[in-house]
């Protein structure tokens, strides 16, 4: 899946990410995961392993957003700032690792135009479901775009390494 196409919104464009976004990435995320670390490694990697699942939002020539998402196993999220080594064969969910917006740039749409960005590609791809764990009160965000959260037993001590409001969600693409 090859995603090579901005996409516009009324404040700015969702673009695919470049080696060169990686240092703008990292500041944003400081900025908005300050709570949940990780390495400049784990940006590079996702973006080496699977490009199309990798975007930034500009607006004004400034990046103010960015995800990060490629295919996983279902119900294996990985622990946090943890690097991949690879990506499974054959996949069997789309994992949302990171959508980090600076504050300025929420409530202006762009974070409802990237989940459709990802849920096409994550159709494309194969995946019956896309998964990701909120983090930062953003549960609601991501109920309002169809995905619920799952209680899994074995995912708990998992979660706790993010905080205690941590979910995993999870949402069919039937």
């Amino acid at each position: 899946m090859t995603m090579t196409s901005d996409i516009p919104t009324k404040t700015g464009t969702w673009r695919p990410m470049r080696p060169d976004d990686l240092p703008a990435v990292a500041v944003i995320a400081d900025r908005v995961h300050a709570a949940y670390p990780e390495d400049p490694e784990i940006f590079a990697e996702r973006l080496r392993l699977w490009p199309s699942g990798c975007w930034v939002y500009e607006s004004n020539g400034e990046l103010i957003a960015y995800v990060l998402s490629h295919p996983a196993q279902a119900f294996a999220p990985p622990p946090l700032n943890s690097l991949l080594g690879a990506l499974p064969e054959p996949p069997t969910t789309y994992y949302i690792h990171d959508l980090a917006l600076l504050p300025e740039t929420r409530g202006q749409g762009a974070g409802s135009a990237i989940v459709r960005i990802l849920l096409d590609g994550a159709r494309r791809s194969g995946c019956p479901d896309v998964s990701l764990v909120a983090v930062n009160d953003s549960a609601g965000f991501w109920g309002r775009h169809g995905f619920q959260t799952v209680s899994i037993p074995a995912l708990d001590a998992k979660l706790r390494s993010y905080d205690d409001d941590a979910r995993f969600m999870v949402r069919p693409l039937v």
